[in-house]
C-alpha cells in the first residue's frame, strides 16, 4: 500500500511542480509530470527524510522534499528543452 500512495504522490508533485514553475492546468505535460515526480520523490524525498531523521516512513519532511525534487528536475528539464531548442 506504501509503494501505491508513494506512486500517487511522485504523479502530483510532478503535476505540482510544473504549476509552480508557471503552467497552467492546461499546459501541463503529463508525461514530464510523471517522470520528474517519480524521480523527484524517489531522490528528494528520500534524502530529505533521511537527512531530517526521518527514516523511510511516510513523513511531512519527505512529502516537501518530493515536491522539491519535482519543482528542480521539472526546471532543469525545461532548461534542457529550451536549450535543444537553440
Amino acid at each position: 500500500m506504501l509503494i501505491i500512495a508513494l506512486l500517487l504522490f511522485g504523479i502530483v508533485a510532478g503535476g505540482v511542480a510544473q504549476l509552480i514553475l508557471g503552467h497552467s492546468m492546461d499546459e501541463i505535460d503529463w508525461t514530464t509530470a510523471v517522470v520528474t515526480g517519480l524521480l523527484g520523490s524517489f531522490v528528494g524525498g528520500l534524502l530529505v527524510s533521511l537527512l531530517a531523521g526521518d527514516g523511510l516512513d511516510l513523513r511531512p519532511s519527505g512529502l516537501i522534499g518530493s515536491i522539491v525534487g519535482a519543482l528542480l528536475l521539472s526546471w532543469l528539464g525545461g532548461m534542457w528543452a529550451r536549450r535543444a531548442r537553440g
